[in-house]
């Protein structure tokens, strides 16, 4: 019995994955205000009842797939640098993040920025979860140019607050940028271009 309930829980997990896949590829087609549950769930090859079976609602779908989205960018970031990275290890991470979203994530990162467009007003279904989500971000940037001042691997008349939200506004605008107009903006290169500069402003 044990065997045949751990295929029906990777059944459920696999499922679950599809519908998760496709609401990321018609999210950022089309909006979330623009997609229905019946559209993802014949993407995913499943029923409408199935999905709001897993997921309960459509908003918590959208959750499900926001969380995916940083999900995977932890999963990333945690197989190459440790809970305390050093300056040139988080940099190193930004641009080796920005190459895999170019070549292989688009659609998550165009979904992000039409989320983010749409939960800008305060109230808003997940207003919430992104201002959270950006103040936890430059949290972990504070903290990061807090220890390398600490340690002595950056200027001790820096302030922390201001880099984090600089370089956090960054990284948002870039993408925005690269997404509008991919021709004409290499995603990596900025990347490398900014974090190269930052790093050689933050020397002692």
């Amino acid at each position: 019995m044990a065997g045949v309930k751990g295929q029906v829980q990777k059944r459920g997990v696999e499922r679950r994955r599809a519908m998760v896949d496709a609401a990321i590829e018609l999210f950022a087609r089309q909006g979330v205000r623009g997609t229905g549950v019946a559209a993802i769930a014949e993407r995913a090859g499943v029923t409408p009842s199935a999905l709001i079976h897993h997921f309960g609602s459509k908003d918590r779908l959208v959750q499900a797939v926001l969380e995916e989205a940083d999900r995977r960018a932890l999963e990333r970031l945690s197989a190459t640098t440790g809970d305390e990275p050093t300056l040139d290890q988080a940099f190193d991470w930004f641009l080796r993040d920005a190459e895999h979203t170019a070549t292989a994530e688009r659609e998550l990162a165009a979904l992000h920025t039409t989320l983010t467009a749409e939960n800008l007003e305060p109230g808003s279904v997940l207003h919430t979860w992104f201002r959270d989500r950006g103040r936890a971000l430059r949290n972990h940037l504070v903290s990061l140019f807090t220890r390398a001042v600490a340690d002595g691997s950056a200027r001790a008349d820096l302030d922390p607050a201001v880099l984090a939200a600089e370089a956090a506004a960054f990284i948002e605008g870039a993408h925005l940028l690269w997404l509008l107009d991919p021709e004409q903006v290499d995603l990596t290169a900025v990347h490398r271009s900014y974090f190269e500069g930052l790093l050689a402003r933050l020397r002692p």
